[in-house]
């Protein structure tokens, strides 16, 4: 594998993959760049950086799909993005849109330490409020 570092650019282009193959069966470059709002030649670009890195398996005019390794990334980029939205929405009772966009933007900055600390508040807090859990879905 590359020794190259995940970055947050990069890490959106895992989410969208992760996000996409649950949706629609398959990540295809077009359905990516959509997803993203960048145009294909973009997403081809990504590709072939990630596919170095060992995080996708990236063939022209195939389906991309996740590694092993990739899975774990994405799941955990997914994670924080779920932990932050929920914390934002449940517990500070920001509105949906909002809580979407800052959760976009922080969850690539956001230490696990920290986001696991933010759920654990927020379960502590929904336990005591008797608020149920919301399980939306991000896009």
């Amino acid at each position: 594998h590359e020794t190259m570092r995940v970055t947050a650019v990069l890490e959106d282009y895992l989410e969208a993959i992760y996000n996409l193959s649950r949706s629609t069966g398959g990540a295809r470059s077009r359905d990516i760049a959509g997803a993203l709002g960048v145009h294909k030649s973009t997403v081809t670009s990504a590709l072939k950086s990630l596919g170095q890195m060992g995080l996708v398996h990236y063939f022209p005019y195939e389906a991309v799909s996740l590694t092993i390794e990739g899975e774990k990334v994405a799941g955990d980029v997914v994670r924080r993005h779920e932990t932050l939205r929920r914390f934002f929405t449940d517990v500070l009772r920001v509105d949906p849109e909002m809580a979407e966009k800052a959760a976009c933007g922080m969850e690539h900055s956001m230490p696990r330490e920290i986001v696991d600390r933010l759920a654990q508040f927020a379960g502590k807090y929904q336990d005591e409020t008797g608020k149920k859990r919301k399980n939306a879905k991000c896009g």
